[in-house]
Formats: structure tokens, C-alpha cells, sequence
């Protein structure tokens, strides 16, 4: 398989330059030439199969001419060392935990995948991967990537505006892997990120490559995700009608569905759920992107005012703006709604909410036909964003041991200005 880039204008790519590279020489992101479908036979059996055996139907169609087969079952299997049940929320309502990995958010498969499959595709010279991050993927990549031979991980992430509990999981592990404090927002840090890639004397001096979700090896394996959630409602006779909401940040969790749909899962259709950062939601309403600064919200992981991905779903679409709105329309909330819906759920049915799932409750429960069935992405375990649940709930989500031995380690970070000049400078003396 080749790879092309969004902005048309690089050579065509093997998917080992892809992954390397992150980025394409125009900026663009890469894009598979083709979307292979999965035979009717697989949805047929699809309720009968473990999740790593629906991952692989799907790895094997993205992946298989270029990763030989026994590898990527490896890799596949060594990734999804855990599983991803559906609870019942609603009696239309459903959400799909996709928090159960090593750091408690969805973006661990996507990490796992890609740190395994850049060690494949290693020629022995160190690799330095960047990324960006807004909350749940500076953790998620550094733990994927946490002593991987070879590679040395940059995390930035915006000063103030993670978690404490999201900053520990990527500031005290050390090793590989270096925690770079920015003073700005998260757009501020993907914008480093991505003017490195851009700069040939810093590339000369090192390999770069990204694990946000820019990264073809990062996105698409999250496809995973949704195969997966639909083979459980399917288990309950519930998949006629699906409606899939997604929380959305930089738009890559989406955009692996929206992939699968094209692979031929019968997802009726897809909400995108935002925060107040409502770019995406305003493009659906009125034909026009105008990305701006991002607001910081309690979703903070959904902090992005210009979503790179939106560039792969127009790609998708062919600039087809009422295609996008046939298959995607979208909601938005305030951080006093979120508040709201975490509270009246956890209230009502027990069921807790973290800021970003709870974006996504909302939007089905206010955008169900009659007939339809929802599921959400609950993307990650609400003790990760304790002070703020708490405070919202007036009880104490209990802190799981996993989350509590990052609390436990030595913080280590380095403060940096957010003009690229001093980023450049810094990587260049390491």
C-alpha cells in the first residue's frame, strides 16, 4: 500500500516512510490509497470473535501487505493485552470503556500499535519521537513507548492545562522519555511539533518522527475500536440502528471510524461531541473552517481550536461538505453543561462520567431518533480528572492503583518558551 498526502503535493509514500516520517515534505498528512473493505462474512461472525481477533480482521486489511502476517499478529496481540466492555447506561444508551489500558485512556492501543510497529521497521539509528499533547496522549505514547530501544520520546504539553494526574503519567517515568513544560496552549505545541519536521537542518541533525494522531500508525489502529463496540451490540442485538458519538479533539479517534464505516461496518451514522472548542461544529453548521486559539475546559484533552485531522475527513469526503454532514453532525458543550450531564447521570443510574464521555452522553441523549440505538466512547477513566468529578458530584472517585504509582514518582519537566527558535535550540544541544 501506498500513502499520499492531504495537501497533494509530496511523492507517494511506503508505509515505513509514513510511519517514520509522521509527517509528508508538504505538510500534508498521509492517506492510504485505497480503503480495503472487509468481506460481508466477518460482520456475519463478527459477535463470535475476541476482541483481538476483530483487531486483526481489521490490522491485516490496513497494514498486511507491508507488515508480514505472523508480525502483525504479534503485534496485534501484544498490544490488546486488555479489553473494552460496553456498559449500559440508558436504556437506548450505551458507552463503550475504552479506558482499561495501561494509563486508563483510549489512546494506549494506538500508542502500543505504533511504538511496536516503528521498533519493525527500526534501522538501528536512534529515533526521536514528538508529540504534542492536550492531556491523554503525552501519557498514553510515553508509556507505549516507555523503554523501547532505540527511540527517545519529546512529550509537550501545554503549562497548567493537563491534569496533575495526566502530567505524572508522562513527567516521572524518565528513561527515554523527556517531559517539555510549553508556555502556551496545546495548538502552541503542534505547532513546534510540526515545524520541526519542516526544519531540514534540525532533521539532518536528528530522526524525527510524531506519535500524534497525525501519524497514520497511530489513527488508524484505533479503527480497532469501533469493530470491536459494534461486535458487542451486535452480541445484544442492538446494532440495526447504531448511532457511534465520539468526543473530539484533534479528530483522529473519529476519523478511525469513519474509516471503518468505509470498511464496511453498518454504523448508521456519527455525532462528533465537542467542548466550548467548537471549530469542527461550526464547519457542519455553516461550509467554512476557521480554526482559531484553543479555550481551555474541563474536557481538556479536547483543547484543540485547529484539529489536524479535519484535513484526513475532508480528504475522505472529497471537500464534499454535505457528504460530511450526511455521515457526521455534531453537538457542543460548555463546561457548565458537562457539569450538568456528569451529575444527572451518576445521579440517576450510578454511572460516572469522566468530562470527555460525558460530552458524548449528552450528544446522543439530546440527538437519538426514535429507533436508534447510541453508543459513546467513555475515553477515559474518570479518576484521571478527580478534583473535577468530585467537585461535580460531591462524592470521591476512588483513584485505581495503576493511576496512583504515577502520583508516587519524582516529576521531572523542562520549562520552555513556545516560539520555535528556543525548541530548536534545545533539541539541537541534546
Amino acid at each position: 500500500m501506498m500513502y499520499y498526502s492531504t495537501n497533494g503535493k509530496a511523492p507517494l509514500a511506503t508505509l515505513e516512510k509514513a510511519v517514520v516520517k509522521g509527517l509528508a515534505e508538504d505538510r500534508g498528512l498521509y492517506m492510504p490509497e485505497s480503503i480495503r473493505p472487509l468481506p460481508g462474512i466477518f460482520f456475519e461472525n463478527i459477535g463470535e470473535m475476541d476482541f483481538r481477533e476483530v483487531a486483526c480482521a481489521a490490522a491485516y486489511a490496513f497494514f498486511g501487505e507491508d507488515v508480514d502476517r505472523d508480525v502483525l499478529h504479534d503485534i496485534v496481540y501484544d498490544t490488546l493485552s486488555f479489553d473494552c466492555p460496553v456498559a449500559k447506561v440508558d436504556d437506548d444508551i450505551y458507552a463503550l470503556e475504552l479506558f482499561h489500558g495501561p494509563t486508563l485512556a483510549f489512546k494506549d492501543v494506538g500508542a502500543r500499535f505504533m511504538a511496536r510497529l516503528l521498533s519493525y521497521f527500526s534501522s538501528g539509528e536512534q529515533l526521536n519521537v514528538l508529540v504534542a499533547t492536550s492531556g491523554d496522549t503525552g501519557s498514553a505514547v510515553a508509556n507505549g513507548f516507555l523503554d523501547v530501544e532505540g527511540i527517545h520520546v519529546y512529550v509537550l504539553y501545554p503549562k497548567g492545562k493537563v491534569s496533575p494526574i495526566q502530567e505524572c503519567q508522562f513527567t516521572t517515568l524518565g528513561r527515554n522519555i523527556t517531559a517539555l513544560e510549553i508556555d502556551g496552549v496545546f495548538d502552541d505545541c503542534q505547532a513546534l511539533v510540526k515545524n520541526a519536521f519542516m526544519d531540514d537542518e534540525l532533521n539532518a541533525a536528528m530522526r524525527l518522527t510524531s506519535a500524534n494522531s497525525i501519524n497514520v500508525a497511530r489513527f488508524l489502529p484505533q479503527a480497532f475500536y469501533y469493530f470491536w463496540g459494534y461486535a458487542q451490540m451486535k452480541k445484544l442485538d442492538l446494532a440495526d440502528q447504531l448511532v457511534v458519538c465520539t468526543p473530539s479533539g484533534n479528530f483522529g479517534n473519529i476519523c478511525a471510524g469513519l474509516f471503518a464505516k468505509r470498511m464496511g461496518l453498518p454504523v448508521k451514522r456519527f455525532i462528533a461531541a465537542n467542548n466550548a472548542n467548537c471549530v469542527f461544529f461550526d464547519y457542519l453548521r455553516t461550509g467554512v473552517y476557521d480554526p482559531r486559539p484553543s479555550i481551555q475546559t474541563i474536557a481538556n484533552a479536547m483543547d484543540v481550536g485547529d484539529p489536524s485531522n479535519f484535513a484526513r475527513i475532508l480528504d475522505l469526503y472529497g471537500h464534499d461538505h454535505a457528504a460530511i454532514c450526511s455521515d457526521i453532525s455534531g453537538a457542543t458543550y460548555s463546561d457548565e453543561q458537562i457539569g450538568e450531564t456528569i451529575r444527572e447521570v451518576f445521579d440517576r443510574t450510578g454511572y460516572l462520567c469522566d468530562p470527555h464521555g460525558a460530552c458524548g452522553y449528552r450528544a446522543l441523549s439530546e440527538g437519538l431518533a426514535p429507533g436508534e440505538t447510541g453508543l459513546f466512547c467513555e475515553t477515559a477513566h474518570p479518576a484521571k480528572f478527580k478534583d473535577t468529578v468530585d467537585a461535580i458530584t460531591g462524592s470521591s472517585v476512588e483513584i485505581p492503583a495503576r493511576l496512583r504509582a504515577f502520583m508516587e514518582g519524582r516529576v521531572e519537566r523542562t520549562p520552555l518558551p513556545k516560539d520555535y527558535a528556543s525548541f530548536k535550540e534545545y533539541l539541537m544541544a541534546r
